[in-house]
């Protein structure tokens, strides 16, 4: 079997989470207790707020005090408290959603799902995109999706990389990464086929009998302990890295031979006890193992077809390929390169055949699913109450055992935005979190818009105006009449960047887009109310909330940290409307597995991202004035170090410095609120740089910054060796494209030609066959 070459580990900071084992699948079951102090907390922050409206605000402006400063200092102070507060409470408002569905949540047993797909096997398509992946990493997510218990499972890597590069380096990684799907078809070879020879004997041997006795049943049980001995001597052979090589090894390969050998405990407890099995229950567990090995991997790189989508984001290389399915294209070769043309005749050898699945399964190249996550996903949308539910997913977890302290506080807030993700499901405001999701095709085609660009045809499922391309297709789906859905269960995973300059790049593609879907959302108020499906209140500040709430909460906060407000407008009833926003927090956090004492890690970890998330604001301003797509910046998957931009280094040390300034004024001048609050903003600030960014690591980033900004590389104009006309005219472009361009050019050389005989006293073909004089 072969395995990744071995990757150096990445030395694991102090500080770093030394715990590598996941939380539990499913959700500890909430008590009465914890629902009623979150009804609490949501009580307090509202009247928290109110009390201090009616308490600071109003009461000086009923009694006169202040002048016109004090009257604009009180409103943004107003706007400002409001601001933050009405997030805190969406943030209170989900997590009582999720503690609902966590209590009212039943697994589905195992029995029930292998029945259901026994009887209604339905295709699904995984389709994994693929940029400058490196090909360990995307060997991971493509044995998590092979491995996965489902009876009809096809396999798509969608390799978006150049298809003919120059690096070596480059050449090298890319034919790795297409060996990938045929290498691990290959793998799954030898225990499908005997799988598959175990099936079809207990077939044969069953056959007009309704139960099955000892010696059928230990042949089963033989096969179960097989692929359990299969999948562990896989694991033992694993090259283990990193806690993302770890966690497959342990939760995907170990976990997955687990279920099998407790299913082998029961097979052999029920010969020992000489019991008979119905034979129809003895043909379902033949079929799980069958589903196991069965999968059919393939690779499709949409830049090798001119007629597909060159735009440079996730979303179009999805949309390609889901624009393709259900049909038959054969390769034409042009004069433009090679397209895509549709063949509705019989496939002939060298056509693409791309089979209609019945489910679409997105999955990112640096995600892994435990195994019965598409068997549980699928059964979920087709129990009759879900009818109309186009997407559901299993918002992803962190990786435990992060190495770097920045990766365990990201880990940290990912796992806490996943029970955010439920508890928004609970309100019909869920958003389609794009690392992972199954999807009807039926909805696909409900929200696809065609348009013909240079002559073909374009499909677009999912939107790509802006690089969060899932939030906008959440807001397109809703409009469509369709519900999407979070499932109450741990299943997926997903990587978490591992230093500063790579947490940049995805947060900034986090915080870029939510102002711009904002007015998609609330066009669709009055065509849903028409419709019977009015926009509840809970669905519409959720909404808002998750869309915009970057914009407003980096701005506040900004005011907060820069402004010098009067002492005044400062009041306990502050803190008590943020204070149980935290202490909420804090409990997720425990409960999750991670510390208490992460919330400050957390809040000074939003303080060295706050440029970062004023820059992607302010690139949706400038889109919305511009009208242009912002290019999709994709998170670096590399273990060494990522660069950060000058700028988002030398901001975090600005706040630690002005703060430190605001600190000691506001001692002098006996403003003990503002004194506490920028005393904490300069040590929580002044700690995330040293263990977030790190004090030598953000010296040479801002060196470089400055560097870049000095010296701009010379463009060299490059040098086109003039060719006699015939031969330099690209003869089958012209008859291809038709453009004009192209024959002014040749004009242009056959003039320049002619010129060049006429100096020199000769004639040309054109003049000879012109009459002299």
């Amino acid at each position: 079997m072969e395995v990744a070459p071995p990757t150096p580990r990445r030395r694991r900071q102090w500080g770093a989470e030394r715990r590598a084992e996941p939380m539990p699948i499913v959700h500890p079951r909430p008590t009465s207790g914890t629902l009623m102090w979150g009804r609490i907390a949501i009580t307090v922050v509202v009247s928290s707020w109110v009390l201090y409206l009616v308490n600071t605000v109003i009461r000086h402006f009923l009694e006169g005090r202040g002048g016109f400063r004090f009257t604009m200092e009180a409103i943004t102070y107003v706007l400002v408290v409001t601001a933050l507060t009405f997030s805190a409470l969406m943030y209170l408002v989900a997590r009582q959603g999720a503690l609902q569905r966590f209590r009212a949540h039943q697994r589905v047993p195992r029995g029930l799902l292998d029945q259901h797909f026994d009887a209604t096997p339905r295709a699904l398509a995984v389709l994994i995109p693929s940029y400058a992946e490196e090909p360990d990493i995307v060997r991971l997510t493509l044995w998590s999706a092979a491995l996965q218990e489902y009876p009809d499972l096809r396999i798509v890597l969608l390799i978006d990389d150049p298809p003919n590069p120059t690096d070596p380096e480059v050449v090298a990684r890319l034919e790795a990464t297409r060996a990938l799907t045929a290498e691990i078809e290959r793998t799954l070879f030898a225990p499908g086929r005997r799988a598959f020879l175990g099936f079809k004997r207990a077939a044969e041997q069953l056959e007009g009998h309704d139960l099955a006795e000892g010696e059928v049943i230990a042949e089963l049980a033989d096969e179960y302990l097989a692929a359990a001995l299969w999948l562990e001597r896989m694991a033992e052979a694993e090259v283990v890295t990193d806690h993302v090589a770890e966690f497959f090894a342990d939760q995907v390969l170990l976990g997955l031979a687990n279920e099998l050998r407790l299913t082998l405990v029961a097979l052999e407890a029920a010969i020992e006890q000489g019991a008979t099995m119905p034979a129809r229950r003895v043909l379902e567990l033949h079929r799980r193992l069958l589903w196991i090995f069965s999968a059919r991997l393939e690779n499709f790189e949409r830049k090798r077809y001119v007629s597909l989508s060159q735009e440079a984001n996730k979303a179009m290389n999805i949309n390609s390929y889901l624009g393709l399915i259900g049909k038959t294209w054969r390769p034409v070769e042009t004069a433009e390169g090679t397209i895509l043309r549709r063949h509705d005749d019989d496939p002939a050898p060298g056509d693409l055949v791309v089979p209609d699945p019945v489910y679409v399964l997105t999955l990112d190249a640096d995600s892994q699913l435990l195994r019965d996550y598409c068997l549980r996903l699928v059964y979920f949308l087709e129990q009759p109450e879900n009818h109309d539910v186009a997407i559901t997913q299993t918002p992803y977890s962190s990786y435990r055992g992060a190495p770097t302290r920045i990766e365990r506080i990201a880990g940290a807030t990912t796992d806490i935005q996943h029970i955010l993700h439920q508890g928004m499901t609970y309100y019909d405001s869920t958003f389609w979190v794009g690392a992972n999701a199954v999807i009807r095709s039926s909805a696909l085609h409900d929200i696809v818009q065609v348009e013909t660009i240079g002559g073909h045809e374009v499909r677009t499922y999912i939107q790509d105006r802006t690089v969060i391309e899932d939030t906008e297709s959440s807001i397109d789906i809703a409009a469509a009449g369709w519900r999407l859905v979070n499932y109450p269960e741990r299943l997926s995973y997903s990587a978490t960047p591992p230093d500063f300059g790579s947490l940049v790049v995805q947060r900034a593609r986090w915080a870029n887009g939510g102002l711009l879907i904002l007015p998609k959302f609330f066009q669709q108020r009055k065509p849903r109310a028409r419709e019977g499906r009015p926009i509840r209140l809970g669905e519409l500040a959720l909404r808002v909330n998750y869309m915009a709430s970057i914009a407003w909460a980096s701005v506040a906060l900004l005011f907060l940290l820069f402004y010098p407000y009067d002492k005044r407008l400062l009041s306990p009833f502050v803190l008590g409307a943020a204070l149980p926003y935290f202490l909420a927090m804090a409990s997720d956090l425990r409960v999750c597995g991670h510390r208490r004492s992460d919330v400050f890690r957390i809040y000074g970890f939003n303080l060295v991202l706050l440029p970062v998330n004023l820059a992607g604001v302010l690139k949706s301003v400038q889109q919305a004035f511009t009208g242009e797509k912002i290019p999709f910046a994709r998170t670096p998957k590399v273990r060494n170090r990522t660069a950060a931009p000058g700028l988002h280094v030398l901001v975090p040390y600005l706040i630690v410095g002005y703060s430190l300034v605001t600190a000691w004024r506001s001692y002098l001048d006996g403003n003990w609120g503002n004194f506490a609050f920028a005393t904490l903003n300069t040590v929580l600030a002044a700690w995330a740089i040293r263990a977030y960014i790190g004090v030598s690591n953000s010296i040479v980033d801002m060196t470089m910054g400055v560097v870049h900004w000095l010296f701009v590389p010379v463009k060299q104009k490059p040098v086109v060796e003039e060719q006699p006309a015939a031969r330099g005219v690209d003869w089958e472009s012209i008859l291809y494209h038709g453009d004009r361009r192209m024959g002014r050019d040749v004009r242009r050389k056959g003039d320049r030609r002619r010129r060049r005989l006429q100096r020199s006293g000769r004639r040309g073909p054109a003049d000879q066959r012109r009459p002299a004089g």
